[in-house]
């Protein structure tokens, strides 16, 4: 049969409702696309990627043999001692040592791997701060933005977004500053539930501190960043890390805990305590602060693609590492979102950040100088994560390590 003759035989009706149909798929294709590269992947360069992995040391001469051998020594002794989980120690790009001790699950009996994935704890906070950097980057937030700009009802006025980022907003600890009555009948809240509690808790949490006035180590800090990310962007939190450092950095074993999607869970270890598994805590699903699962390879990418210049640029880069606390005399310091022992210039001799929360113990320790990096990562609580004197001894020789910081 002819086309022609046939489309006559259709309804005027008919052509019209078809003739809708179609501008309304154009119109919602149009709106997707747009809506997709507004929120579409940061740059992928997988040459790059492929060169962001540490490679093993090949017939190592007698002193780096005898450095191997040490360290392992040092492993082997902490495992005796109660160690248990993963470490990673690279330097100039070369694979030192890498090893699994303990289990997964410790009722369980599954051995760990290297692929195994731990909460990160407070060793999130540094992903964090790179992801509000970027943002920074990008220009769609400001150093000298107030909290007020993004949540216009909340309490503490002065805090600005460098304060938050440098632990410097005198502001409470979440944890720490809510009632029974205010948390009835939320089982497991999130950031912008915590900034509703904020915004409408009476009397409103005392903060610690005037914002500015001094350097005070606080969760709520990076609560905060977080939920200022999701207002942003108009994203999850995990989302937003995801598309904009993770998968440009190829970092594919490293989820947010409030992911519960089975690629995201799966090789996850539980935390433990006095050789008891943890539960998931109240706070468990407030993140920035915390909230990562990582690998010991995943976290090397970060920072060695940090290094690189895949995720921020120098003069940002700069400013994450630069100290900005000098209210009491001593080589410990904090930048944006990195601890840091620094010399008598106040640059930074050691970059690191550490973490613990309900059986989790993490260390990222790292001296630019000698180009090495130091990745501990324990699922049952052991003081031994955060003492590495005598690894630095092997590593950068006595000379410098005489007054390194041995706590959290």
């Amino acid at each position: 049969m002819a086309l022609k003759p046939m489309f006559r035989k259709v309804q005027p009706k008919v052509v019209l409702a078809v003739l809708a149909v179609i501008v309304v798929v154009i119109v919602s294709w149009g709106l997707v696309r747009k809506n997709k590269s507004a929120h579409e992947l940061a740059a992928v360069d997988p040459v790059k990627i492929a060169k962001l992995d540490p490679v093993t040391v090949k017939n190592p001469d007698a002193a780096t043999a005898l450095k191997i051998a040490r360290i392992d020594h040092i492993f082997q002794k902490k495992r005796r001692a109660g160690f248990n989980g993963n470490v990673l120690v690279v330097q100039k790009g070369q694979i030192l040592y890498q090893g699994s001790f303990g289990f997964a699950h410790l009722k369980e009996k599954d051995s760990l791997t290297a692929a195994s994935r731990f909460q990160l704890a407070s060793l999130s906070k540094p992903f964090t701060a790179v992801a509000v950097l970027k943002l920074i980057q990008e220009g769609k937030v400001s150093l000298d933005d107030s909290v007020q700009r993004f949540f216009p009802e909340f309490p503490y006025h002065g805090v600005k977004v460098d304060m938050l980022l440098s632990h410097r907003s005198g502001l409470p600890n979440y944890i720490y500053s809510f009632p029974d009555s205010i948390r009835h009948g939320q089982k497991y809240p999130d950031n912008l539930d915590i900034m509703d509690w904020y915004a409408r808790v009476v009397p409103t949490p005392r903060p610690y501190n005037h914002p500015g006035r001094s350097f005070n180590y606080c969760n709520t800090n990076y609560c905060v960043l977080a939920a200022i990310v999701e207002k942003v962007t108009g994203e999850p939190f995990g989302v937003y890390l995801h598309n904009q450092i993770l998968a440009p950095l190829g970092m594919r074993n490293t989820y947010l805990v409030t992911d519960t999607t089975s690629v995201a869970t799966q090789l996850r270890t539980v935390g433990h305590q006095y050789g008891r598994r943890l539960e998931k805590d109240y706070y468990d699903d407030v993140v920035g602060d915390k909230g990562l699962y990582s690998t010991t390879n995943d976290i090397y990418r970060f920072y060695n693609g940090l290094m690189q210049g895949m995720l921020l640029d120098k003069k940002l880069l700069d400013e994450a590492f630069k100290p900005r606390s000098f209210e009491h005399a001593g080589i410990r310091n904090y930048g944006y979102g990195f601890r840091m022992h620094i010399k008598e210039d106040n640059s930074p001799r050691f970059i690191y950040h550490g973490g613990w929360w309900k059986g989790y113990n993490t260390m990222l320790w790292v001296c630019p100088e000698d180009e090495a990096v130091i990745i501990v990562l324990g699922n049952t609580y052991n003081r031994s994560t955060y003492d590495l004197r005598e690894l630095l001894e092997v590593i950068h020789g006595p000379g410098k390590i005489e007054d390194i910081e041995k706590d959290v």
